[in-house]
């Protein structure tokens, strides 16, 4: 077995920033068991496997420990592959069937990669005992939360920056991941943000696409506009456009190619 493998940097307009995605193009289907022990040997937040399906792809995303339900930075990365590989002409949309329903991506006459992804809008909460723990001794000025995620409105971009969660107790609360974010202080970016999920054997993910299908609802409504840009301010960091569309949002970014071989075992 010899499968092509590619290691892109998706939200990245340069080489090894934004968020490496490893994507493995499958010649058929292949057990769960079999994609998450690539996954963990992998090791990187994401690696998506595509598989073609009817007028699309097949698109599965694994963590090193945890299928997900979601993921933006790893599609970005997969359709990216698919038109630098010649598996679709630059002009077609990419389509995949996921655990979250059907997604599509397209090339902007700049070469920039749009998705449509599903909103996931947060809903206010009274905050788990042990999230507030796991945050210090910092101002929290809203807490929600939607199907995956804990969304933490925290009062300036520097506390947001220079968060240090207790990832230990922030693996006791029964969530995908945490989103803490604030009002940007870069004119021409509107907020930044963080994600942490250490149940998924990721303690901080450098860029979350997903993570702004629940970013942008919220901050278009406090903001009030549609089209947004965040920045997710990781030692790595990258940018998001998102542009709001009543259940749906627009997620749009870059993609770079920094590696391509062969996956050998099986």
């Amino acid at each position: 077995m010899k499968l092509p493998l590619f290691l892109v940097d998706a939200f990245a307009e340069r080489p090894f920033t934004g968020n490496p995605a490893a994507v493995c193009l499958l010649d058929r289907a292949r057990s769960e068991d079999w994609m998450q022990r690539v996954a963990a040997e992998l090791n990187h937040s994401e690696t998506a496997f595509l598989l073609p399906e009817g007028e699309g792809f097949r698109l599965r995303w694994f963590t090193p420990v945890h299928e997900v339900d979601l993921c933006g930075h790893a599609t970005l990365a997969s359709a990216h592959v698919l038109w630098e590989t010649g598996c679709l002409e630059p002009e077609e949309p990419a389509v995949f069937f996921t655990r979250s329903g059907r997604l599509t991506a397209w090339r902007a006459e700049d070469g920039m990669i749009w998705m449509d992804f599903p909103a996931e809008a947060p809903v206010p909460c009274e905050p788990p005992p042990e999230l507030l723990l796991a945050l210090g001794p910092v101002e929290v000025r809203y807490v929600g939360h939607n199907r995956m995620d804990f969304l933490v409105l925290l009062d300036a971009e520097a506390t947001v920056r220079l968060l240090k969660p207790d990832l230990e107790r922030l693996q006791q609360v029964d969530m995908r991941g945490l989103i803490v974010t604030a009002l940007a202080e870069e004119e021409g970016v509107d907020f930044v943000s963080r994600f942490f999920a250490p149940r998924l054997g990721i303690p901080e993910d450098p860029v979350t696409g997903s993570a702004h299908c629940c970013l942008g609802p919220f901050w278009a409504k406090r903001l009030g506009k549609t089209h947004l840009c965040g920045v997710q301010v990781s030692p790595r960091s990258g940018r998001v456009a998102v542009v709001v569309h009543d259940d749906r949002v627009h997620l749009g970014g870059w993609a770079i190619t920094v590696l391509s071989g062969k996956l050998l075992g099986d």
